[in-house]
């Protein structure tokens, strides 16, 4: 039986990789309107018809970008939980467990730039606004679950839903990166700045969290 099918999809899958890390070098450099097609193009060392055979736009290039890169975070952030709620009794205090989520969820200065601009095209454009809705409610609903699932494993509670404390978490979070890139702040002291950010909202929200 010929593999050639899955020699086809790897090709593929390894030209829309190399696309999308094309992607992020350019809009690091550039910004996204800037970045043109042609640019990510001579990054990845592919031809245009080779872009528009993975991709219908830069917007949904960048659009996958943005959806790439967070799951890489939600993934190491998921990992770690797994770790948490696995163990029985758990191993580490509630607000050491949030200082550990913080760690792995901090993202790079490209990374915020890359959502920001995302997001800005966003109110502008219909056609991203429904994309990144349909990203953002799944953002939602995947640290919703991780928030469950650490409640449960530490007997507390929550004083709303776990779907309104992800939506508060994740706004939290993006409004503390801008700033920190704003305000020109280094790794250190983001992770410092969203650590307390983070420590506040949860012993807010969380019953028993600051027992």
């Amino acid at each position: 039986m010929s593999d050639a099918p899955t020699t086809t999809t790897r090709s593929r899958e390894n030209t829309r990789a190399r696309l999308l890390d094309a992607a992020f070098d350019v809009f690091a450099d550039v910004g996204l309107d800037a970045a043109s097609v042609e640019a990510v193009c001579e990054r990845a060392g592919f031809t245009r018809g080779a872009f528009y055979s993975n991709f219908e736009s830069k917007d949904e290039l960048f659009m996958e970008l943005a959806q790439t890169v967070s799951e890489r975070k939600l993934t190491a952030v998921t990992d770690r939980v797994r770790e948490f709620t696995g163990q029985a009794p758990p191993a580490e205090r509630p607000e050491e467990i949030v200082r550990q989520l913080v760690d792995v969820s901090l993202d790079s200065r490209q990374g915020v730039l890359l959502m920001s601009e995302i997001r800005a095209r966003a109110m502008r454009d219909a056609r991203m606004a429904a994309s990144y809705r349909e990203w953002s409610e799944g953002m939602v609903q995947r640290v919703a679950g991780m928030a469950d699932d650490l409640i449960a494993a530490y007997g507390l509670g929550l004083r709303l839903t776990a779907a309104d404390f992800a939506r508060i978490m994740l706004e939290v979070w993006e409004s503390t990166l801008v700033n920190a890139v704003i305000d020109e702040l280094d790794d250190a002291a983001t992770g410092t700045r969203m650590h307390s950010r983070t420590q506040a909202l949860v012993a807010a929200v969380v019953e028993g969290f600051a027992d």
